[in-house]
């Protein structure tokens, strides 16, 4: 077992968590730069692969960090990621409800809590170019990610539809060599 290694997951990723305003999704960058370019833990493709399970998946979506944590430690390393993701968050958020109780009234309590929504749209924003440059490949990618981002945005149903549709074009694209 290597135990260094599992204690630099360790460290990454609650280091990770602990800044992760916004959720999973703002992680996927700083977590990709860790696994995939600091550390060499997974490539590109299995980030990629790993993300998209762990989205498509049922349950919660720190299943990237599992995910990553097993590709690149195997059992110890998916069990090591999980609580990495869960127990510093977990324990910060104790902590921070417990200082909203206690200062409820304070004006700079209230400002902060303001200036939160817009850092959060923007990592949001920044995840999805970031997770689109390592996920999305040619045009028939880009055109899928697109669409899918279109429908969703602009009409009211379920996202069930464009997310069968874009898997048929995706089995129809790779059959004709249009993608890999």
């Amino acid at each position: 077992m290597n135990i260094a290694g599992l204690l630099v997951l360790a460290i990454s990723f609650a280091t990770t968590a602990l800044v992760s305003f916004g959720g999973i999704l703002v992680m996927v960058p700083e977590i990709h730069r860790q696994a995939v370019e600091l550390y060499g833990w997974v490539s590109d493709a299995e980030f990629a692969s790993s993300f998209a399970v762990s989205q498509m998946a049922p349950g919660p979506n720190i299943m990237l960090m599992s995910l990553v944590g097993w590709r690149a430690f195997g059992a110890a390393g998916l069990i090591v990621g999980t609580l990495a993701i869960v127990i510093p968050p977990g324990l910060l958020a104790l902590a921070m409800g417990r200082m909203e109780v206690r200062f409820a009234a304070s004006k700079y309590l209230r400002m902060a809590r303001e200036s939160l929504p817009p850092i959060v749209i923007g990592l949001m924003m920044a995840s999805g170019l970031i997770t689109a440059k390592i996920a999305v490949e040619g045009a028939v990618g880009v055109g899928i990610a697109a669409g899918v981002a279109l429908f969703v945005a602009l009409t009211k149903q379920n996202p069930l539809i464009p997310i069968v549709i874009a898997i048929a074009v995706g089995v129809v694209a790779g059959r004709y060599g249009y993608m890999t």
